[in-house]
């Protein structure tokens, strides 16, 4: 059998915590996987192997379904010899042969009929870096050659202090769903997010060097929008006062993830009871990925998964924000009824419509948009304890994240479709644009 000649990936259960009270040690999520996630799709959806854009060189993932028959002995002689590893059930990644290039070692193993994809690159969709309630005093953040005072301006303009009177009113607390986070790990020993995640596990494929995963600047910032510790005297306010948060780790240090990261870290939400899943990464001018497809679907019967649209005007949205199951957020910059500039849109080559929209910055950030100010980006959380300001579609879809999960706190009976439902069906489109209404999803989630 294919499974005899692949070698499974190995690893470890979540570690304790190192002292009581200290962050939770990270946990390798593969294992989980490969062992409680039942078996492949009966069918893989078609989607064609695009080998012209950016992918993981050297290796290809090998799909089965649980349909096939027996392989034939065609099959496992083409595999003879071959590396590869479990990533969920029915997908094995396979590292290409010495001399062989990728796209020659998928054609060989296709004509064995074992059917193939690219292992696709994914990348943070943060406009390049450099928090605060208003009406407070605001937080001093270096802009240029001199500092600039912020306020969370985004917080009012959709809505979150009258979404947490809501459930004020209604007897309670801003808490918020279990909110899976698939990013670049987040800093848990920032003065923020310290309790705040309940648990951290890292996705990413073992590189043959051993490199050792560490916080990322993306995903603190990501995490940060979600669940930054609020009332607490400093800082930023979290959208979600409390409520579990999981950092899953998809990109490296450099900010890039594959196929095989992703699906991983997806199936991995979903065995950990993941409501609202937030995925602020994605590429271009990708038209599907059988194996994230797959991921995605699975993980939308029991999450509501947020992706960000994508950080490019005339490219359609990014995928996988295209994928017709997630909800697809687009950033508006210092005008609610204006696309910022930077923020993915459809076009005549690319249909697929954004759901929803919320304020991503008004592109500061070296030059991004024209005539922007610094006080319009978005205050987020920088590594060392600090802050700074960023810019993108990767801070607009945590703000629509956030409000889920408070949605599905407040109402723990309401399954993801409905709460999608809930949440499309309020948006403020007084404006123009489908923008993210905190206070009316809140409160149609109560009814």
């Amino acid at each position: 059998m294919l499974s005899a000649l692949l070698t499974a990936c190995l690893g470890q259960p979540p570690a304790p915590n190192p002292e009581p009270g200290g962050p939770p040690s990270p946990a390798v999520c593969r294992p989980l996987i490969a062992a409680s996630l039942g078996t492949a799709p009966q069918h893989w959806p078609q989607v064609r192997a695009d080998w012209s854009a950016a992918r993981v060189t050297g290796q290809v993932l090998i799909l089965t379904d649980s349909m096939a028959g027996p392989l034939q002995t065609q099959a496992l002689s083409a595999l003879g010899g071959v590396q590869a590893q479990a990533i969920s059930p029915g997908v094995r990644l396979a590292r290409t042969p010495a001399g062989e290039s990728d796209q020659a070692f998928a054609g060989r193993l296709e004509a064995a009929g074992l059917r193939t994809q690219p292992n696709y690159v994914y990348r943070a969709l943060a406009v390049p870096n450099d928090l605060a309630f208003p009406g407070n005093a605001g937080l001093e953040i270096k802009a240029g050659a001199g500092t600039v005072k912020v306020f969370q301006t985004y917080l009012t303009r959709i809505r979150v202090p009258e979404a947490w009177d809501e459930l004020k009113a209604a007897g309670k607390t801003p808490l918020g769903a279990t909110t899976a986070v698939l990013d670049s790990a987040a800093d848990r020993s920032h003065p923020e997010l310290q309790g705040r995640v309940s648990e951290a596990a890292s996705c990413l494929v073992p590189n043959p060097d051993g490199e050792e995963i560490t916080a990322g600047e993306h995903g603190t910032e990501v995490t940060g929008l979600i669940g930054a510790n609020t009332n607490n005297g400093q800082g930023i306010a979290g959208v979600a006062w409390s409520g579990p948060l999981l950092s899953i780790a998809v990109l490296d240090s450099s900010g890039s993830g594959s196929t095989a990261d992703l699906a991983a870290g997806l199936n991995y939400a979903v065995q950990r009871g993941a409501k609202v899943i937030n995925i602020s990464v994605g590429t271009p001018n990708l038209q599907g990925d059988a194996v994230l497809d797959a991921a995605l679907t699975n993980a939308t019967k029991s999450a509501v998964v947020v992706v960000a649209a994508g950080n490019s005007p005339n490219e359609g949205v990014y995928y996988p924000a295209s994928h017709p199951d997630v909800i697809a957020v687009g950033a508006v910059g210092s005008r609610d009824g204006e696309l910022a500039c930077y923020s993915a849109r459809p076009d005549a080559g690319h249909p697929r419509k954004l759901d929803i929209v919320a304020p991503g910055g008004a592109g500061y950030k070296h030059n991004t948009c024209p005539g922007a100010k610094p006080n319009e980006d978005i205050p987020v959380l920088a590594s060392g304890g600090k802050y700074s300001l960023s810019v993108g579609t990767s801070f607009a879809a945590p703000m629509v994240s956030g409000v889920v999960a408070l949605m599905r706190g407040a109402n723990p009976g309401l399954s993801a479709a409905q709460t999608r439902a809930l949440l499309l069906g309020s948006v403020n489109r007084t404006a123009g644009l489908p923008l993210l209404d905190a206070a009316a999803a809140v409160r149609a989630a109560l009814r």
